[in-house]
């Protein structure tokens, strides 16, 4: 009778193989995001279908049913908490999630999405929703599929895809603790929007020449602990991360020489991303905990370094010089704190990514509420447009002028996505945790930061939560972190303690 320990070594080494599967899938959609030729995606869109079933095969192997059945059983895994019950946890429930989807549907979304993602790329080019409806249909429809499959208990069928991204977590709970933020956000958007004090913008938007602004960027992520030894920077449509494996991490941005925060902090969120990616434990690689606990503590950590670090004074304290120096005729005689109350302007604007920290997760809201009525089926896809800018006339008080600046901004939806977007504002609310808990373990922040030493916050973060990759289920890990259960209120803290100094409230 096989022993606890070759069982548990033969349930890492089947994970480890579908684990390796999906790494060369997700090499290929890097490729087709960077520098696949347009005339290869429907190449593409069948090699990604074929390896999404071939991973989907392996990840619901009666085998594998039988080895998490054994394993089950047996009551000498160690600790609770420990890595290998948590490995047989995390096996479970990505076990039964995918025995409940058939391996044509998987493959379809695969295919379909590979295909959709070209469509929206010449769409958001060319500001023209109607060319890219009908794949948003065929997802939906897909996306409502996949939710029947997979079940919803009690709940509603959006939970199932939300429980994709976010594990444990319900659109009920969301929507409570996101109207707990609306509630305490709108007041002070309302006394900013008041304000007499506005912050000089239009010194973002003079010239920063496309390479300066390539190198600056790459100065900073390495700065702050993204090892380019083991990643690099590309361009994309669209600004992502992707961890293909151990030693190979990837961050992707885009350009505008009129509008230096964009690629700059965009730089700055997705290092953060890979930080976390390079972070893991690479002898996890391949076991069920081995990738980052959720998409909304992985969110965390691209918000923490992109806005309390990368937009705090003191960054700006140690970096503007040699801002100065990357872009000379662009802050030639523009002072440092100008320069900082610029690039923390909060006034509502059409593009999330671009987006101020206040005013930010107000777009998620926007989404995460679209989301719900298209997979309920309240909302048609071909109604998009006219829900969206209604959306952003009732809550921001804009109304995009064109599908570009509106509904197609994100590529989300193409890639089948849908449950992502409220892992965002997650990310900001577990990010707001996690600082005041490194505050008080590392002390003056500030004052590190002030002097370029970013490493005492990229170690404490790689102890307390990079190392444990997907061992701690995310209500857990933040209470290990901070001591106390996730929280909207240390955001508004946050933001309130800023943006009342910047706007002297």
């Amino acid at each position: 009778m096989p022993s606890t320990n070759d069982l548990y070594d033969e349930l890492l080494g089947h994970w480890r193989k579908a684990t390796l599967l999906a790494s060369c899938a997700s090499q290929l959609s890097w490729d087709e995001q960077t520098y696949l030729p347009p005339g290869g995606a429907a190449h593409r869109a069948e090699q990604l279908s074929l390896l999404a079933g071939m991973v989907h095969e392996r990840l619901t192997s009666p085998r594998l049913g039988e080895l998490l059945a054994e394993l089950e059983q047996h009551g000498d895994l160690g600790e609770p908490d420990g890595p290998r019950r948590a490995n047989v946890r995390e096996g479970r429930r990505r076990y039964d999630r995918s025995t409940r989807l058939p391996t044509r549907l998987v493959e379809e979304i695969s295919r379909v999405t590979s295909l959709a993602q070209h469509s929206w790329v010449e769409a958001r080019k060319n500001s023209r929703f109607e060319t890219f409806r009908p794949w948003l249909e065929r997802i939906i429809a897909l996306k409502r599929e996949e939710a029947a499959a997979l079940g919803h208990g009690q709940g509603v069928p959006y939970d199932a895809l939300l429980d994709d991204y976010e594990p444990g977590a319900k659109t009920a709970e969301i929507a409570q603790v996101f109207a707990g933020l609306r509630k305490d956000l709108v007041p002070l958007v309302q006394a900013i929007r008041n304000s007499s004090t506005r912050p000089e913008v239009s010194i973002l938007s003079r010239r920063y020449p496309r390479d300066a602004q390539n190198s600056f960027a790459r100065a900073a992520a390495a700065a702050i602990g993204f090892r380019f030894d083991e990643g690099r920077l590309d361009e994309s449509p669209h600004p992502f991360c992707t961890g293909i494996g151990p030693g190979d991490c990837r961050l992707t941005t885009r350009y505008d020489e009129r509008h230096f925060p964009g690629a700059f902090f965009g730089v700055l969120h997705e290092a953060g991303h890979g930080i976390y990616e390079q972070g893991l434990d690479r002898t996890a690689f391949g076991s069920p905990i081995g990738d980052a606990a959720s998409l909304g503590i992985h969110e965390s950590q691209s918000r923490m370094w992109e806005n309390f670090v990368g937009r705090s004074r003191a960054f700006w304290t140690h970096f503007y010089p040699q801002a100065q120096g990357a872009f000379p005729e662009a802050l030639h005689g523009v002072g440092r704190d100008d320069f900082y109350a610029a690039v923390n302007d909060v006034r509502p604007s059409f593009i999330r990514v671009e987006a101020d920290e206040v005013t930010y997760n107000l777009h998620i809201m926007i989404r995460f509420e679209l989301e719900q009525r298209l997979i309920a089926g309240d909302l048609a896809p071909a109604d998009v447009p006219t829900a969206w800018n209604a959306a952003y006339t009732e809550s921001l008080g804009i109304t995009p002028p064109n599908d570009a600046q509106g509904c197609l901004q994100d590529i989300h939806w193409s890639g089948g996505l849908l449950g992502y977007f409220p892992t965002y504002a997650l990310g900001n609310m577990y990010a707001a945790q996690m600082f005041e808990a490194a505050r008080r373990t590392l002390g003056d922040l500030d004052a590190l930061f002030a002097k370029g030493e970013f490493t005492p916050l990229r170690e404490w973060l790689n102890v307390n939560v990079h190392r444990f990759g997907r061992q701690f289920v995310p209500s857990r890990l933040i209470e290990r972190i901070t001591g106390a259960p996730l929280s909207h209120r240390p955001l508004v803290s946050h933001l309130k303690a800023k943006f009342e100094s910047i706007y002297r409230l």
